[in-house]
């Protein structure tokens, strides 16, 4: 009888298991999980134990440097020249439009370049160009854009037509880099560099134009809008940042390039993306050919950049994205856009890491990016943006399948939006408004009854289940009961001898 009764209870409670089994996994998928494996907190350097040529931290917001260390020397830039570049693209060019990669980008690119993929002939949109400058960092798609500027202004800002473009000047600015004359004439055909000239038969002018150098010509141009923009120190000869001696700037002038370039919507989605995949071109006949990622390894890890050496909060609360540069004669460097969390815009630039401390870049930067946010804060300890460093966080994705609810994007009323530039509407006066008391926040409300407000079909199945177990058991403890009277009255039975039948 004994094992009747066991083998019933094992019976029932497997049939109970079961069910509580299937309940859990309903709920499983919707709980959060916690665990002990995770990244643990990585200090940053002491800012004086930072190893590089120079530095400087530019708050835009209020215009001035609060933290530098010989900003104004000069250094070379390297990649991060591609800031000036993506800027005068962005301004002269449609990102929807469509360029061809000529013979003479592909020529002015050195063997050991830093490149897109992209070929002579090669039929490419504007946008997928400017992913190929700034996330690869590509000397192959910085020429093609530098071309792409140059034809743009001899086309839209004719000389002697009266139109001026973003720089205050027309076609006529190109003029020492253009020659003109009949097609028999002889010309410079390369610049100094080995730039190969250019026909063109589609200028403004009365005489055709016979060669141009408009890699140079963009170099003119780049250094033009340095000037415009307040750099002092800094001169351009290419659009890429290949090395010349005669290619230099500075940790103050970077820092002012990038808070002019920050000014366009589309720069500060190009430097916040981590990742680009490039659709299928005229030579490239399949959808994603490449795939690219951010060099700016910040972007991943933001929250690098959240406390100084000895714990302090930095009070950054975002880093938007940034362009790197590298070569063996420049060094490392980054240059970088960040938010504050008092609001401030605050752009930091790196030059100059020498090569024994290259493995250390991404930490010095987020040394001084969080040193330099720290004094940002000290100067108006205001906190306007809410949240950490992984709330403003991008995603490479297209518009449909981006974060439903991510504040970078789609910020709450509080929260400031530094990758969607949106009119704010003008300010009307209005009466001293009637005190208020403060109203009582809110009790939140337990974490169990909101799951079951938010997933009503997974709760009543959850519960029938829970009520499936009761019964069950209810059932096995009335089963086993009867069970055991039955066995009490037959045990009596047998005590009689008169009543023991064989």
């Amino acid at each position: 009888m004994n094992k009747k009764i066991f083998g019933f209870i094992k019976q029932a409670a497997a049939v109970s298991a079961a069910i509580g089994i299937l309940g859990a996994s309903l709920i499983m998928p919707v709980t959060i999980v916690s665990a002990d494996v995770d990244q643990p907190e990585i200090p940053v350097p002491a800012i004086d134990d930072v190893h590089c040529a120079s530095y400087c931290v530019y708050d835009k917001t209020s215009d001035e440097v609060i933290l530098s260390s010989d900003p104004d020397k000069r250094i070379y830039p390297a990649s991060q020249t591609k800031i000036m570049t993506c800027m005068l693209a962005l301004d002269y060019l449609d990102t929807d439009a469509y360029l061809v990669v000529s013979k003479n980008a592909m020529d002015n690119i050195t063997s050991d370049s830093s490149v897109m993929g992209v070929r002579t002939g090669e039929k490419l949109e504007v946008s997928e160009l400017l992913y190929g400058l700034m996330l690869p960092s590509g000397n192959d798609a910085a020429n093609v854009l530098a071309e792409g500027v140059v034809d743009a202004l001899l086309r839209d800002y004719p000389k002697g037509g009266g139109k001026t473009g973003p720089d205050g000047v027309d076609a006529s600015f190109l003029d020492p880099f253009i020659t003109y004359g009949s097609s028999g004439e002889g010309t410079d055909s390369t610049t100094a560099s080995g730039e190969a000239a250019e026909t063109d038969e589609t200028s403004a002018t009365t005489a055709p134009v016979t060669n141009i150098r408009k890699l140079g010509a963009f170099a003119e141009l780049m250094n033009l809008r340095a000037k415009n923009i307040g750099c002092t120190g800094t001169h351009f000869v290419n659009a890429s940042g290949l090395h010349s001696d005669e290619h230099y700037t500075t940790a103050s002038d970077l820092t002012k390039i990038m808070a002019a370039a920050s000014e366009r919507a589309d720069f500060k989605t190009l430097i916040s993306s981590p990742s680009h995949v490039f659709k299928a071109t005229n030579l490239h006949k399949d959808d994603a050919w490449s795939y690219v990622k951010s060099t700016d390894y910040l972007l991943f890890d933001p929250w690098m950049a959240a406390k100084t050496a000895n714990g302090e909060k930095s009070h950054l609360v975002c880093i938007v994205g940034g362009k790197t540069g590298t070569t063996s004669k420049a060094g490392k460097g980054v240059t970088l856009y960040t938010v504050n969390e008092n609001g401030h815009e605050v752009m930091v630039s790196m030059c100059g890491v020498p090569g024994e401390y290259y493995f250390y870049t991404t930490m010095y930067l987020a040394s001084i990016a969080a040193y330099g946010n720290l004094e940002c804060w000290k100067k108006e300890p205001v906190p306007r943006i809410l949240g950490t460093t992984g709330d403003y966080r991008t995603v490479n994705a297209p518009a449909d399948e981006q974060p439903q609810y991510d504040s970078f994007r789609y910020p709450g009323d509080e929260l400031v939006n530094y990758i969607e530039d949106k009119e704010e509407p003008e300010a009307t006066p209005t009466a001293t408004p009637t005190p208020v008391p403060l109203e009582k926040e809110p009790e939140t409300e337990h974490p169990l009854v909101l799951f079951v407000k938010q997933n009503k079909l997974i709760s009543g199945i959850a519960a029938g289940l829970v009520f499936a177990i009761i019964i069950c058991n209810i059932i096995l403890l009335v089963r086993v009961i009867k069970l055991k009277n039955a066995g009490t009255r037959r045990r009596r039975v047998r005590k009689s001898p008169d009543n023991y039948v064989k």
